[in-house]
């Protein structure tokens, strides 16, 4: 990662009902590194709305075609989506995570939908038949 920007716009304490965050990543630049790699330059955005913002640059490097990748990116600024897809996962997974940190520190709720945890009494266990099964 080469930039990392988290921003809240509002007080700490200060309650906002409904908030939604949202999430992109987008694509800046791909540059063929050598006839197999490609450094593609990418985005990570986070929005909170009028509550605050995480944003995250960074680049990696993905393994193919790298002159046929890049020289549609710098004509069309499109992808294979098969390429799109692999690339935008790997955004994900790997800025979400810091996203999730980088939100704590700043007191904004967590950019993932978090478990809902219910206490009580859950649904009656059904009787078994005595069969055990390893």
């Amino acid at each position: 990662m080469s930039n990392i920007e988290a921003r809240r716009f509002t007080k700490p304490g200060e309650k906002i009902k409904n908030v939604r965050i949202d999430h992109n990543s987008s694509v800046t630049v791909i540059t063929e590194m050598n006839d197999k790699e490609a450094a593609v330059d990418f985005r990570f955005t986070a929005n909170y709305a009028s509550m605050g913002i995480i944003k995250i640059e960074g680049r990696l490097i993905i393994e193919g075609d790298a002159s046929a990748i890049a020289s549609k990116w710098n004509t069309e600024h499109k992808m294979e989506d098969d390429v799109a897809n692999q690339i935008h996962q790997t955004i994900m997974q790997n800025c979400l995570p810091e996203a999730v940190m980088l939100a704590r520190d700043i007191r904004l709720p967590p950019p993932i939908p978090m478990p809902q945890v219910k206490v009580g009494k859950g649904p009656e266990a059904k009787p078994s038949s005595g069969v055990e099964v390893a």
